[in-house]
């Protein structure tokens, strides 16, 4: 079915004669045949919003309907492979076009010549169902793919093949209860904007473990929940980023890049596939999928990106990993939402976002979740979804940002302060939270004992009582303090910048797992109840500020990670000792 172009205004497209098409129906646009979707209906005039440059289009050309809505193509191939905002591969892109993108260019998202070795594990005669795994593909050194059935159909298995294939071949066949044959593919494809179904959805129950000490052991997200990383321009959320997906305990990483700078992408590119998987040894990019959709690339693409980023997610999740989804920022994106809103001649809500942000913020974040997925046996999978967000001069009072707080559970608050102070990562204790707790608290527990949880909120409790300490001492300096008050200062300067500041660039503090974070803050708090159990038998308290073992709690971070609880051991031994001799002498040494 064909209509024609009425009138063209950047990348919304209006065309008449389309009574028998449907929204969210993908179109084919001009000579050029630029890739485009239908927004809204009236009558049989459509509003096409087009994923490519509609420059030198105009009333007239034509315009045909696919039938079919905006869908992504799953199977293997997609990790270690980098997408546009609609699963355009842009290697093979550039093999055809070179490096300049030519409008209207149609490249298969998953390639059809690329063989892969297929190893059944369904029988002839199995009664299978929508979800049940039919056979495997080594996809790469560190991820098996799962074909699985897809959605919608179930039934007798007739015939499987073995060996390798392409993703067209049929390498299975299924007959339902009306004798009907149904041939299948590695291939499934699903529409964006429609959530993967599943058995069950569960509460969050494990932590997400990503080796940044003041988020796993502050601000916890679990696997299944929802982030937001709010911060004004050069805050550090992209960092934040690159560092949940290089060390992350996650099984896959989708990393969106949406309407962010190129070159921060381009960082990305470059650094993944030196980076080594710790899990593993392989290269990072073995297990991450890439989806660019920058600043200079169209706009409307950009509302696509993040739905084409959650549907591959889901699909890896109900293969049963555990899967990252990265969305740098989800304010590029409300902007693209802004621009099409405009255009469309909506009725504008706050600062000119549509009045439909929330829920489509909504319809992202909700598509996180812990579920058991489809199929007979009894496999689970996660996607947890954390969003950047941008707001403008830092402002998180703005439409994005408000409108996020209300649905993700998890918000660490980046802080420029912070930043220009070369405190990195760079989220504020005191204006950040994480609503995970309680349900993360009986796995602490059960790993680490119950002290886990108590050194957390006795270390949250110092760092607040600092804030309020901060007042009096800039109105009437720190010799004006108790020495309780001293040490609290003290002490909270060591979880500052001995526990929470973190180098991303010095490999034995890029990343801490949970046992090292509960010693190093363990040790920083054994200091802190030492020192207040001598408060009253020592003259001079900064005394106790200049131990030897205070010096080497400060370097206790860089410790060899393979080997950090002898050092620990002979930190604390040391610790005793001096404060100890510190106090027979009366407090001078």
């Amino acid at each position: 079915m064909s209509g024609i172009i009425t009138k063209v205004s950047g990348p919304l497209v209006v065309a008449e004669g389309l009574a028998d098409a449907n929204v969210s129906d993908v179109v084919r646009v001009g000579e050029n045949r630029l890739i485009g979707e239908i927004l809204n209906m009236t009558g049989d005039k459509a509003s096409i919003q087009v994923y490519e440059e509609t420059s030198g289009l105009g009333p007239g050309a034509e315009v045909i309907t696919t039938g079919m809505p905006m869908s992504v193509e799953l199977g293997p191939g997609m990790l270690d492979n980098i997408y546009d905002g609609i699963q355009r591969p842009l290697p093979e892109m550039k093999e055809q076009a070179g490096d300049c993108i030519t409008r209207g260019i149609d490249v298969p998202a998953l390639n059809r010549v690329k063989q892969w070795d297929f190893v059944p594990v369904a029988s002839v005669g199995d009664k299978l169902e929508a979800g049940d795994v039919l056979g495997t593909v080594q996809e790469t050194s560190a991820i098996v793919h799962k074909i699985m059935v897809p959605y919608g159909i179930s039934g007798e298995l007739k015939s499987i093949k073995t060996g390798t294939h392409v993703v067209t071949d049929v390498i299975a066949c299924i007959e339902d209860e009306n004798h009907n044959i149904h041939e299948l593919t590695m291939i499934q494809r699903w529409p964006v904007r429609i959530g993967r179904p599943y058995k069950t959805k569960h509460v969050p129950s494990r932590p997400m473990n990503s080796g940044q000490r003041i988020i796993d052991t502050m601000f916890p997200i679990a696997k299944g929940g929802t982030a937001a990383v709010p911060g004004p321009f050069g805050s550090g959320k992209t960092v934040v980023q690159h560092q949940l997906a290089k060390w992350s305990d996650v099984d896959i990483v989708v990393y969106i890049g949406c309407g962010e700078r190129g070159n921060e992408m381009t960082d990305v590119l470059m650094e993944f596939p030196e980076l080594k998987d710790p899990r593993n040894g392989e290269p990072l990019m073995k297990r991450t999928v890439l989806i660019a959709n920058t600043s200079d690339m169209p706009v409307a693409a950009r509302e696509a990106s993040i739905y084409t980023g959650i549907t591959i997610a889901e699909y890896f999740r109900d293969m049963g990993y555990d899967v990252a989804v990265l969305a740098d920022s989800t304010s590029r994106w409300a902007e693209a939402l802004r621009e099409m809103s405009g255009r469309l001649e909506e009725m504008p809500g706050e600062e000119g976002y549509p009045a439909y942000l929330a829920s489509r913020l909504s319809q992202f974040y909700e598509r996180a979740g812990n579920v058991s997925c489809l199929g007979s046996e009894d496999r689970k999978g996660s996607v947890t979804a954390i969003g950047a967000v941008s707001p403008p001069g830092g402002d998180i009072s703005e439409p994005v940002s408000q409108a996020t707080m209300r649905i993700v559970k998890v918000f660490w608050a980046l802080d420029s302060s912070l930043a220009y102070a070369r405190h990195f990562p760079a989220i504020n204790w005191l204006t950040s939270y994480s609503l995970y707790l309680d349900m993360l608290e009986p796995w602490y527990t059960q790993q680490f004992g119950e002290r886990y949880m108590k050194n957390r909120t006795k270390a949250m409790h110092i760092l607040q009582e600092e804030s309020e300490l901060q007042e009096i001492v800039r109105l009437v300096g720190q010799d004006a303090l108790s020495a309780n008050d001293r040490l609290t200062m003290e002490t909270a300067k060591m979880i500052r910048e001995d526990f929470l500041q973190q180098n991303a660039f010095v490999d034995e503090d890029a990343y801490s797992s949970y046992k090292k974070q509960f010693r190093l803050l363990d040790i920083i708090l054994k200091y802190d109840s030492l020192c207040r159990d001598v408060l009253d038998r020592i003259s001079n308290i900064d005394k106790l500020f200049v131990i030897d073992a205070r010096e080497a709690i400060g370097r206790a971070k860089m410790a060899d990670p393979n080997n950090f609880d002898a050092a620990y051991d002979r930190i604390e031994t040391d610790m005793k000792d001096q404060i100890a001799a510190l106090v027979a002498e009366g407090g001078e040494l």
